[in-house]
């Protein structure tokens, strides 16, 4: 029984200390997130990242130079967007179902926010609205955030 329970003990701290943020160096972030942040942030750089070692692979966290944050999952695909007022996040990400809702439903607001979830997207507005679309990107909620 203590042979037992000593393995379960060390399991869980093996995976504790696995599944930990660690910040890394920029130059270490994956290549794909790197050619991503070119593309869709334009003169932006990262200027802080961090890496979350799970079981299902390496997560990351990245900051850039304008104060925008971005997390990736474990294949180096966006996850969630936070953008600043200065620099909304960027329509060419936004799936354009949503966009299009957006531009007739509130067209002088900016995406500041954009999550993906299992189950579809949460996006937040500048005008403090958050919208959450389905997977069929169908309005599923509105609400306002103020």
């Amino acid at each position: 029984m203590r042979k037992f329970v000593l393995t379960g003990i060390f399991a869980f701290m093996m995976v504790m200390t696995a599944c930990s943020d660690k910040p890394v160096a920029a130059e270490q972030v994956p290549e794909p997130i790197k050619v991503f942040v070119q593309q869709m942030f334009p003169g932006q750089t990262i200027t802080y990242a961090e890496k979350d070692q799970e079981v299902t692979g390496a997560k990351y966290d990245v900051v850039l130079t304008d104060g925008t944050r971005i997390d990736f999952d474990a294949d180096d695909v966006w996850d969630k967007v936070e953008a600043t007022m200065a620099n909304p996040v960027p329509t060419a990400l936004v799936p354009a179902p949503i966009v299009t809702y957006i531009q007739s439903n509130f067209p002088d607001a900016m995406i500041l926010k954009i999550d993906k979830g299992h189950n579809g997207y949460e996006v937040e507005l500048s005008n403090g609205m958050v919208i959450e679309f389905n997977r069929n990107f169908q309005v599923i909620d509105v609400d306002n955030d103020d």
